[in-house]
């Protein structure tokens, strides 16, 4: 335990300037990006110069860029994302009212990506070069060429509108009913996992493979033991831990990802929010949006390492 509690302490000092290097990044851009809240902020009448030149002052727009990042920082650091100038509400509030959707949409899909390459990752290196493995590295090609939206679209056409097997759109709230949140949810956990699941699939296969070519598993076999046992007990325990490190780098493209699936069904989740703000001008929203999904990434990271490291008996040893 105090190894993993060094690393973690090391992780989390790490974690410190990478955070600050991301909300500099994210104010930069959002700085020099084109929205103009002053607009935003007089809901598309034609402000005076002078009300526009009260608006920067009272917010703060005219001072130098190291003194608002400074501010902006010192904002974050109290959790205050600022606020709206189109709704005049906390950012926070916005960010607390949909991230919860965008969440279990994430959760959902990381659930689907694993099962499915674990699936299909262990029966094509248990099937090695055989017609199952040959069938599973095509599917899982085509499953890499084929971007999310594409997905979501031709889910939507055969399984939506012509089966009418699932809503086209949509959200219903699990405490409303589960099965009518789990009808709303499973195309574009689909749409979001399939590409994911199709990677993984490769990594599990490829270490799979690697792991029954070792000594120790030809030795078990030949003492007796029942391939199913080896596989089960020793194999897939040793195979899973480099496809763990790689399922921190998805669960961040799945997070990211879910923002353009939410806004092809329809899912009032952060890429509805984040699509809405850029639409009228928002640029807190915006910001608010960027980093909490940023924040997520680093913070799912960390959690792949500490699993790491409490699945890998050689890595504790060496730190």
């Amino acid at each position: 335990m105090a190894v993993i509690a060094r690393m973690l302490v090391r992780r989390v000092l790490i974690l410190i300037p990478l955070l600050l290097g991301v909300v500099l990044f994210v104010f930069i851009v959002m700085r020099f990006s084109d929205s103009k809240p002053e607009y935003a902020y007089f809901e598309g009448s034609n402000p005076t110069p002078a009300q526009v030149h009260q608006f920067k002052v009272d917010n703060g727009l005219l001072d130098p860029l190291p003194v608002r990042y400074v501010r902006f920082v010192g904002q974050l650091v109290r959790g205050d994302m600022g606020t709206s100038v189109l709704t005049k509400a906390p950012v926070r509030d916005s960010v607390a009212t949909a991230l919860p959707l965008t969440l279990q949409l994430t959760l959902l899909g990381v659930v689907i990506a694993i099962v499915l390459s674990l699936i299909f990752g262990i029966t094509g290196a248990i099937f090695r070069d055989r017609w199952p493995d040959q069938l599973i590295r095509v599917v899982s090609l085509i499953g890499l060429a084929a971007p999310a939206f594409w997905i979501a679209l031709l889910m939507i056409q055969y399984l939506a509108v012509e089966r009418g097997w699932f809503p086209t759109s949509g959200y219903v709230n699990p405490a409303d009913s589960f099965t009518g949140w789990l009808k709303s949810m499973t195309l574009p956990a689909l749409s979001l996992s399939l590409p994911q699941a199709a990677y993984l699939t490769r990594i599990i296969r490829t270490s799979m493979v690697e792991e029954l070519d070792k000594d120790y598993v030809r030795t078990a076999i030949g003492s007796g033991l029942p391939p199913i046992v080896v596989v089960g007990r020793n194999v897939l325990r040793n195979a899973l831990v480099n496809p763990l490190t790689v399922l921190g780098l998805r669960v961040g493209y799945l997070l990211g990802g879910a923002v353009v699936i939410e806004t092809i069904y329809s899912l009032p989740g952060m890429g509805q929010l984040m699509i809405t703000a850029v639409r009228n001008g928002d640029p807190a929203v915006v910001q608010g949006v960027v980093l909490t999904i940023a924040t997520g990434f680093v913070v799912v990271n960390l959690v792949v390492d500490v699993l790491y490291l409490l699945v890998n008996p050689r890595l504790r040893s060496a730190t």
